[in-house]
């Protein structure tokens, strides 16, 4: 017999009741895996269902989760995982799977509704899309049209539903955004489809996050769909005009043309784009139509809070401008909900280049310390010398960093020493060896150079080389390409030549 008390009023959840218990499925997902660990951080106990629940090793707070694995098709691991659970949160589509993808979708949601109720869970919780006012649901795109009828479900279930609907979420990993950022990186002139017209009303993740949070608490007798967003309406072309401004590009010309339809565009976007074109198409044909909230009414339910790990200004949620910065902000930077995450999929995060070489080296960690430290001195390094010296000459002609070797004192490594062509951002010694440079070379872009040193369990040490350059606009693209083209050689070597160092140091008697 299912918990009647999921439709009693009188079991509304209030500030002093204890905190619900919580399901996430699609924990794997780019808002479920957000979403998680600023579950925990409120202080809910939180369960994930997941088909593979070995992808949730992956995360670092999957030992503080319970896991159950499952399928949203299969009733019998739905009910399994919902067991003691108080709310539920359904973050699984099928964009991008091929065609079908709506019947899959409505099955998935009904299965789901259906198990919440017979297990008593006393709220749903379901982020959707934003549709247009005014629009029939068969003129709507597939991709919006499946978000809406899920919706209907889930509300119909029988368990009280909140369902937030949402346009272009902004943060790094989220398929929007990522397709916004390459096409205003790649291109500083395109002619594009008539959708760049198209007014949306975009919201930084940081706030999805923090009103998925909120509706664990909602009073369980709200049953109702709430329109989410931020406080800019816009167009894609503003917003990739706003991307290239806060990215620090020069001013991109856009020209739309009425030719393009959706399928071309979806097939321009996926060769100017890593984005996967069966994920862009969806998503350009939903740019057809105004996304633009029609109301606001969630800030009644969840208001928002002045601290905690999600709070936004005291006024509203985050401004266009501020989610961008917070989506192209440094790594090195506490972390953030827009932060990409190892496992994002691989067109997400932007542009970077990575370049990783790990030796084992014949010699002592401290011996292999001491000669990364030499670099401080000013020893070479380097790989290619010469070249080395030839830009160093090169730059000092134009007033730069130029032959400048940093250091040649014994003193240790402080941040803020510059180093050749690199000025020191963080250096660590206990409990690891550990050295941080960002490069002061006119580059279109920010890189960095991490170098650590540990130990291999055999009484030699390990030399880690992490090198990473995020491109800025076609002339970083450009960059970062023929970087890729040479960086094996450069990197490798110097890899090479510091554990040479190293080791002959360590075979010098005394």
């Amino acid at each position: 017999m299912a918990d009647r008390r999921n439709l009693d009023p009188s079991q509304s959840s209030s500030p002093s009741s204890p905190l619900p218990r919580c399901l996430v499925a699609g924990a794997t997902g780019y808002i479920g895996s957000r979403l998680v660990p600023e579950l925990l951080a409120a202080g809910h106990t939180v369960r994930c269902l997941a088909r593979s629940p070995d992808k949730l090793r992956r995360h670092p707070w999957a030992a503080r989760v319970g896991q159950a694995r499952g399928d949203v098709m299969d009733a019998r691991s739905v009910r399994a995982a919902m067991e003691g659970v108080d709310v539920a949160y359904y973050l699984v589509h099928s964009l991008g799977t091929g065609r079908g993808f709506e019947e899959t979708d409505r099955r998935a949601a009904r299965t789901f509704g259906e198990q919440a109720r017979a297990a008593g869970v006393r709220r749903i919780v379901y982020l959707g899309g934003l549709t247009p006012s005014g629009v029939p649901e068969h003129d709507l795109s597939p991709h919006l049209r499946s978000r809406a009828e899920v919706g209907r479900v889930l509300l119909a279930s029988g368990v009280p539903t909140a369902v937030l609907r949402a346009g272009v979420i902004i943060g790094s990993g989220s398929a929007s955004f990522e397709m916004l950022r390459h096409l205003t990186e790649r291109l500083p002139v395109m002619v594009t489809p008539r959708w760049v017209r198209t007014r949306t009303q975009p919201i930084a993740v940081r706030d999805v996050l923090r009103l998925l949070v909120g509706c664990a608490r909602l009073p369980y007798e709200v049953n109702r769909a709430f329109d989410i967003g931020g406080p800019d309406v816009v167009t894609y072309r503003d917003m990739m005009r706003r991307y290239a401004a806060v990215a620090r590009l020069p001013r991109r010309l856009v020209i739309p043309v009425p030719v393009l339809t959706p399928r071309l565009s979806s097939l321009w976007v996926g060769l100017v784009t890593p984005v996967p074109g069966a994920l862009a198409r969806p998503l350009v044909e939903s740019l057809r139509h105004e996304v633009v909230c029609r109301e606001g009414d969630i800030a009644r339910h969840v208001p928002t809070p002045r601290d905690g790990p999600l709070y936004g200004p005291p006024d509203g949620p985050l401004s266009l401008d501020q989610a961008l910065r917070l989506a192209l902000r440094s790594p090195a930077a506490p972390p953030e909900p827009s932060d990409p995450l190892p496992t994002d999929p691989p067109w997400a995060g932007g542009s970077r280049r990575v370049d990783h070489r790990e030796r084992v080296v014949d010699a002592a960690p401290e011996e292999l310390w001491q000669a990364v430290e030499r670099i401080a001195r000013g020893d070479r390094w380097q790989s290619l010398p010469l070249a080395w010296a030839l830009r160093g000459w090169l730059d000092t002609v134009v007033g730069r960093v130029g032959l400048h070797l940093g250091r040649r004192e014994a003193a240790p490594l402080r941040a803020g020493d510059r180093l050749r062509y690199w000025r020191v951002e963080e250096v660590e010694v206990e409990p690891r060896r550990r050295l941080r440079l960002r490069s002061e070379l006119p580059l279109p872009g920010p890189a960095w150079l991490e170098i650590s040193v540990g130990e291999d369990g055999a009484g030699g040490a390990v030399y880690r080389q992490h090198a990473v350059f995020e491109p800025h606009g076609l002339t970083g693209q450009l960059c970062g390409w023929t970087g890729a083209a040479c960086g094996g050689f450069v990197f490798d070597g110097m890899a090479r030549n510091v554990a040479a160092r190293a080791e002959t140091h360590a075979a010098v008697p005394g």
